[in-house]
């Protein structure tokens, strides 16, 4: 059963002392799903999170719930779950009585809520670390505290700050893995924001990627990763590689001309015939190669460098004056022995590039 709310922000702004923090975000989110607001320090995604919760108030637009405007509603009636970075836990209280905090303050009855706490502890996984207070537990256990206390009230939302932030890499992947299960099971709608770009393509239904306080793009993280909607998206999430380009012609096959005077196949895009943009690339997509190889688009390349990633490897090629691309591969079972300083081909499929403005 879906517990989760639909959400609308309409032109979303707030100013301070003149500045702008967000410039007018606007997104619709379906119940139950997961979006991510990802970006950098200073782009407005925390800000845009808190004017969701209530905590900062807007300068401008609208924020629906369930198609009802809740932009005058105070943070404490608008049923929403709310983890931060820090956790946020009361010392003073065990486990089950932060888990049971929300449903203390609504008054739910003590038969009802001792039922509910039982279950959401379960639900984390510290049915043993019921009675344990924070200070009894590592980082990884805390947060699972503050997940279960954001979702026993069954709230219509919830909202994520950082949450993972504070852990070793190893125990983030554990709890994104958890986190996303605990959303499919129960049917949460869930907004969260990170800066990492891993965690937003693994844990996403859909993601909107933010820049100097507007959405930037906005799609699945398939399509955020594999079509990126200009150039600020593909070098930030991902490595990518940047060829300058002319567009010399449009259709089915558009043809990319290279500062080298070389023509290749691009995948059709936005940008106009004549236009001068950069073939986007991503390093997987490229293989290094031999000149009679069948691939329809080659370059003349020189290996200049390489970095052993352990499952794979990646190669600095230079195709031109000053500049070079990445290619990425794996370390078994594909391509042809490589060396620094050898002389090859780089090749890719046309599908796999699109140009984009400069």
């Amino acid at each position: 059963m879906t517990l989760g709310a639909s959400l609308v922000l309409r032109d979303l702004a707030k100013f301070y002392d003149g500045s702008g923090a967000v410039l007018g975000v606007s997104l619709d989110l379906e119940p139950g799903k997961f979006l991510t607001l990802l970006g950098p320090s200073g782009s407005g995604k925390t800000t845009t999170l808190m004017m969701v919760a209530g905590f900062v108030e807007p300068t401008a637009g609208d924020i629906l719930v369930n198609g009802k405007s809740v932009v005058r509603m105070p943070a404490h009636k608008r049923d929403m779950g709310m983890v931060f970075q820090n956790y946020a836990l009361f010392p003073h209280m065990t486990v089950a009585e932060n888990v049971g905090f929300p449903l203390k303050m609504r008054g739910v009855a003590k038969s009802e809520a001792a039922d509910r706490i039982a279950q959401f502890v379960k639900l984390v996984g510290l049915e043993a670390f019921a009675k344990r207070y924070p200070a009894q537990l590592s980082g990884g256990q805390q947060q699972r505290v503050a997940l279960a206390r954001a979702l026993v009230f069954s709230p219509s939302l919830v909202l994520m700050d950082e949450p993972l932030g504070a852990l070793d890499r190893r125990l983030r992947l554990q709890m994104q893995e958890e986190i996303k299960g605990i959303q499919r099971e129960l049917g949460l709608t869930v907004v969260y924001v990170t800066h990492d770009q891993e965690e937003a393509l693994t844990m996403s239904d859909v993601v909107a990627v933010m820049e100097a306080g507007r959405v930037s793009s906005f799609g699945t993280p398939r399509e955020i990763y594999e079509r990126p909607g200009n150039r600020f998206v593909a070098n930030f999430i991902g490595e990518s590689n940047f060829i300058p380009c002319r567009l010399g012609g449009t259709g089915e096959r558009p043809i990319a001309v290279l500062d080298s005077g070389a023509e290749v196949e691009v995948a059709p895009g936005d940008v106009p015939a004549g236009s001068s943009g950069v073939i986007f690339l991503r390093p997987e997509r490229l293989r290094l190669c031999k000149p009679e190889d069948s691939l329809p688009n080659k370059v003349p390349g020189r290996v200049v460098g390489e970095i052993y990633l352990g499952d794979a490897s990646l190669f600095r090629v230079r195709i031109g004056e000053g500049l070079e691309v990445k290619v990425k591969r794996p370390n078994r079972g594909i391509g042809m022995p490589v060396s620094e300083g050898d002389q090859l081909m780089v090749g890719w499929q046309p599908a796999d590039s699109i140009v984009l403005r400069e």
